[in-house]
């Protein structure tokens, strides 16, 4: 019974205790909370009187910026307006002054009409008392005013034609004179201000070796290499003439160019089988088109030529690799492009069309396939398809007289390439092809009837054919000169321009003994 009164009294404890306990943890709770409750309002009201401060400031600030930009605008307002102002008074002053102004040209318009019927009165009069002279001067000479005037109009024809004759035949005379001098003057000026270097070509390039060793390498197993890089690159090979070298032949320059670098380029690696050299080759002729379009822009850069059609200038650059008796192409057509710019500007001419007409004069000699054209006529119509100036296109294509000449920029281009081509050093024939040509020449006149004797001079461009004053007439003289020109161009091939000098005379000798 106590045992059981114990634990009544135990649980009755605890259930006070634990009672207890929550209460105390409750009203702690409550105390809590509600000062959290009192912290977070105060932060709030801290917060919003921030912010509101920070609002009134930012309106400040915004009202302070809009008052000043009102202020800068009624101030520039105000400076218009007054300008405005100034203007009103200048145009009330000018008013004034043209009000004035009219005023006083009324007074003087009313004094010139007074004078103008003042001076009707009088023309009135004048011509009337004219009339009265006329018809007294035709009663005393027989004649009318009209036929007067016509024979004095007649009289004075007479004499202005004659005295404009008179000094047509001065200037022609003074013209004679002058022009020869002032030609020379001009062409000498042009020569001594385009000073180039000579390049002679020649159909075989060398290729050295530093060993004798390499030959054989590049021969290869029965020769395969060796055959494999002519057929590629179109060039003849010759690897047993010199020691320590190869000859590289052939007619095309880029060709030749090609095989060299290749050859280079497989002797340096070190590798020379077939498959390499059509790798080598491949990359070599890429390189060198690529070179051909860089030489190209280059020289229409240096010569300030622009607007050129990209294929016109692939072709420039194609003039590197040319040669025309031994003269590097390029080379020789910066010549003329410089000696005809020179020459234009001297003459008063254009000189930008004459330096591309210059520069483009032989581009006809530079294309990939070779119709059976003339290279100047072929050369114009290159320049027409690629919308060359009309005059461009007519210097290149008369610059050998194989059309009319229709500007003054053809003769110009005409004169500088043979100018080019007669300096001492640019041009080189072999020898013996040459020393053929002018005895071609030289029996080709004396196969005419009535020849004596022909002399083929100045490296072979005038043939001098002289005839017997007994067996020749001079109209048959016009007609050889004339046939054996014709076979000339029919039968031979030679750079420029042949002329053809018949010569007949007679001569009467005696002896005073």
């Amino acid at each position: 019974m106590i045992a059981l009164w114990i634990i009544i009294g135990i649980a009755v404890g605890a259930g006070a205790g634990i009672y207890l306990t929550k209460n105390v943890l409750s009203n702690r709770l409550l105390a809590k909370s509600q000062q959290v409750l009192k912290d977070a309002e105060e932060k709030g009201e801290i917060l919003k009187k921030d912010k509101i401060l920070q609002a009134k400031e930012k309106y400040l600030q915004m009202k302070s910026d809009y008052d000043k930009q009102v202020n800068e605008q009624n101030n520039k307002l105000q400076a218009v307006e007054q300008k405005l102002k100034q203007r009103e008074q200048v145009l009330a002053q000018k008013v004034e002054e043209l009000q004035k102004k009219s005023n006083e040209l009324k007074g003087v318009s009313e004094n010139l009409n007074n004078q103008i019927e003042v001076l009707n009165k009088r023309q009135g009069e004048v011509e009337k008392i004219y009339k009265e002279s006329v018809e007294k001067l035709e009663h005393i000479a027989g004649m009318s005013a009209e036929e007067a005037k016509q024979q004095l109009i007649e009289t004075m024809e007479d004499e202005a034609r004659a005295e404009a004759s008179n000094n047509i035949m001065d200037i022609v005379e003074e013209a004679k004179i002058t022009a020869n001098e002032q030609a020379k003057k001009i062409v000498i000026q042009s020569i001594q201000r385009t000073a180039t270097e000579h390049a002679i070509e020649n159909t075989v390039s060398v290729f050295n070796l530093e060993n004798e060793e390499v030959k054989g390498r590049i021969i290869g197993r029965e020769g395969r290499n060796i055959r494999t890089l002519e057929s590629l690159t179109g060039v003849e090979i010759i690897v047993d003439d010199s020691p320590d070298a190869i000859i590289i032949s052939g007619f095309d320059p880029v060709r030749r160019e090609i095989a060299r670098l290749s050859l280079h380029k497989l002797v340096t690696d070190g590798r020379i089988h077939p498959a390499r050299i059509e790798e080598v080759v491949s990359k070599t002729r890429k390189q060198i088109e690529q070179e051909i379009i860089e030489v190209g822009k280059r020289t229409c850069i240096d010569l300030g030529i622009l607007n050129m059609n990209h294929e016109l200038m692939r072709m420039v650059g194609r003039m590197k690799y040319r040669s025309s008796y031994g003269q590097n192409l390029l080379q020789h057509s910066r010549e003329v492009a410089n000696l005809a710019a020179t020459m234009a500007s001297e003459l008063g001419l254009n000189p930008k069309l004459a330096k591309r007409a210059g520069l483009l004069h032989d581009i006809g000699k530079v294309p990939e396939t070779e119709p059976e054209l003339p290279h100047a006529i072929l050369g114009m119509k290159l320049a027409e398809k690629y919308k060359e100036h009309p005059m461009v296109c007519n210097a290149i294509g008369a610059h050998h007289d194989e059309m009319e000449m229709d500007n003054l920029i053809s003769p110009i281009i005409q004169v500088c390439d043979a100018i080019s081509g007669a300096r001492p050093g640019a041009r080189r024939e072999v020898v013996e092809a040459y020393i053929n040509r002018l005895n071609k020449l030289e029996q080709m006149a004396m196969s005419y009837p009535g020849v004596v004797k022909t002399y083929a001079i100045q490296a072979g461009r005038e043939l001098r054919v002289i005839v017997g004053a007994d067996k020749v007439n001079d109209a048959e003289a016009t007609r050889l000169s004339y046939d054996l020109s014709k076979q000339i161009q029919n039968e031979m091939t030679y750079p420029g321009q042949i002329k053809v000098t018949v010569i007949r005379e007679t001569r009467a000798i005696n002896y005073a003994k």
